[in-house]
């Protein structure tokens, strides 16, 4: 069985940092391009940033681009998010998902492969 458990999220302020994590398992995690998505209180699910199987390869939203890096270790299954200089527009719960078949690409949507999300609150 596939399962993305997400984890990290919280309370920051304004300018704050957060580092979330998804541990993967149930599949080949170092075979699938990953993606980060979030969704905030009453707007629909955009991707925030993708990551190819190597972690060579990275992609990222415009408004999170210089302040967010997405990052993975292989070796422990583990997708990783980390979140400077945090804003109150990146409120909102985010969730990792998993390519649905090993060596898709970063232009392909993820969001029916997702697991349950972790809340971010950006606020003073």
């Amino acid at each position: 069985e596939v399962q993305l458990v997400e984890s990290g999220g919280g309370l920051v302020q304004p300018g704050g940092s957060l580092r979330l994590s998804c541990a993967a398992s149930g599949f080949t995690f170092s075979s699938h391009t990953m993606k980060w998505y979030r969704q905030a209180p009453g707007k629909g699910l955009e991707w925030v940033s993708c990551i190819d199987s190597s972690g060579l390869t990275t992609y990222y939203r415009d408004s999170v681009k210089g302040r967010f890096t997405i990052s993975r270790d292989n070796a422990k299954n583990t997708l990783y998010l980390q979140m400077n200089s945090l804003q109150p527009e990146d409120t909102a719960v985010y969730y990792c998902a998993k390519a649905s078949s090993p060596g898709s690409g970063c232009g392909l949507s993820f969001a029916a492969n997702r697991g349950q999300g972790t809340q971010v609150t950006v606020s003073s």
